[in-house]
């Protein structure tokens, strides 16, 4: 199979697999944004009650403890493996679409700067730096709005394929 050019002069059969590939990649990342919004109210005092504990506050209705060093490690270890591969793909996919260069350039090195800030941010935060949670939700968030983006574009080019003169569609 040739992968040179856009998304969009692609053959069909491969343009279902990365549609299939990013339909699924975002029911995975959505289900463990799901825990988050779970796990911290998507807020800033659940953020710092999820990793240093609400042990003094005896009102909490649920009792969080601080994480241990080693939960915190594999915690960041994984994400920023896991995530940066999933961008890397995200990013390549991106780059052969229509889409402008700056919104490209911007989207595939965007993830990686909010990845590492809000990966390394929950260990600062876990350090005891405890303003950090702000920096963790606003770089959460791009990287959440980044992973949206990327794949709507990347399907858009799937959907809306670009059609040389007298070409056929080539069939699974």
């Amino acid at each position: 199979m040739d992968l040179r050019g856009t998304i969009g002069q692609m053959s069909l059969q491969f343009r279902i697999f990365v549609i299939c590939f990013v339909l699924l990649l975002n029911v995975g990342f959505f289900t463990g944004f799901n825990f988050v919004r779970v796990t911290t109210s998507l807020n800033a005092e659940g953020i710092e009650q999820n990793y240093l504990g609400n042990e003094e506050d005896e009102e909490a209705e649920i009792m969080h403890f601080k994480k241990s060093e080693q939960e915190v490690l594999t915690l960041v270890h994984n994400h920023i493996l896991s995530l940066s591969l999933i961008f890397f793909v995200l990013g390549v996919l991106l780059y052969m679409t229509k889409v402008n260069s700056k919104t490209k350039a911007f989207l595939m090195f965007e993830p990686f700067v909010s990845l590492l800030l809000t990966f390394g941010g929950i260990y600062i935060l876990w350090k005891g730096l405890t303003w950090f949670k702000y920096v963790i939700m606003i770089s959460g968030s791009l990287m959440v709005f980044s992973l949206l983006l990327m794949s709507v574009l990347i399907i858009k080019d799937c959907l809306i394929p670009l059609k040389e003169k007298g070409s056929q569609e080539k069939m699974l």
